[in-house]
């Protein structure tokens, strides 16, 4: 069984959505929410790298690939963190291409700014950071190739106006790539994630002195969206094709939806 990578955090509050199927309950304000993304930035790295044992790097080339970033594109990462895909999609489109990497944390994003400065790779320059927000871009309508999310639906405040506005910016015919938790319909899939998180996820946390902040994680999970959901959801904002991917022994999921 794959190990839990740690990406997303707890919850957010902000409106419910319009559709009961899409309602989550108001746990965290967004003050509180950008403060812990920013609080745990410098160690973000090293716990996804322990937490999953490296695997979360085959995941997110996997969400990267799905998402049809190629030579020359201009593509969006959004809540991009320390740049994991970020810099996956800059290898994708080139020097020739663009890539935005959007967040609403300022640490993050320095984060993301100082490891690409130390990559040694040129065709990283082609990647610009953004401190926006996932629910409101400032992007012109029908603006990106393809667009990538990687453990940031779950935290958005609104999804389904972020799966709207990822709709508003991408080009006909472009694909959003957004991967995540599964959250899984199997009761020994879920058992098993739950027994994770309080086994492992937290008390390594506990180490960084994140333990509190990492205790949401479960109940996170539980109010997520279903793979089904999440199909659904990018079927009503307007998207053609939506197909969701259970990834990571049934533990992560991918959601690919085409515009």
């Amino acid at each position: 069984m794959a190990s839990l990578q740690l990406h997303l955090l707890p919850l957010s509050t902000g409106p419910c959505l319009p559709s009961s199927r899409f309602r989550r309950s108001l746990v965290r304000s967004s003050t509180e929410r950008q403060a812990l993304f920013n609080r745990i930035a410098p160690v973000y790295d090293n716990l996804n790298d322990l937490l999953s044992l490296g695997q979360h790097r085959i995941w997110k080339r996997m969400a990267v690939s799905w998402s049809g970033a190629k030579k020359g594109d201009s593509v969006l990462d959004l809540c991009c963190g320390s740049g994991d895909l970020a810099f996956l999609l800059s290898e994708k489109v080139g020097s020739s291409g663009k890539v935005i990497g959007l967040d609403f944390s300022k640490e993050q994003l320095s984060v993301a700014s100082s490891r690409q400065k130390l990559m040694s790779k040129a065709f990283y320059t082609n990647i610009e950071w953004v401190e926006g927000d996932a629910i409101d871009l400032p992007f012109s309508d029908g603006h990106f190739d393809a667009i990538t999310m990687g453990y940031g639906l779950r935290n958005v405040v609104d999804k389904q106006k972020a799966m709207q506005e990822m709709y508003r910016v991408s080009k006909a015919g472009s694909r959003v790539s957004i991967l995540d938790f599964n959250k899984s319909t199997n009761p020994v899939i879920a058992f098993t994630q739950e027994l994770m998180i309080d086994n492992v996820v937290v008390p390594v946390a506990s180490g960084f002195g994140l333990a509190e902040d990492y205790k949401y994680l479960k109940s996170s999970i539980r109010e997520f969206l279903t793979g089904k959901e999440m199909e659904e959801l990018a079927l009503d904002v307007g998207f053609s094709n939506a197909r969701y991917y259970e990834i990571g022994g049934s533990l992560m999921g991918n959601l690919v939806a085409t515009r």
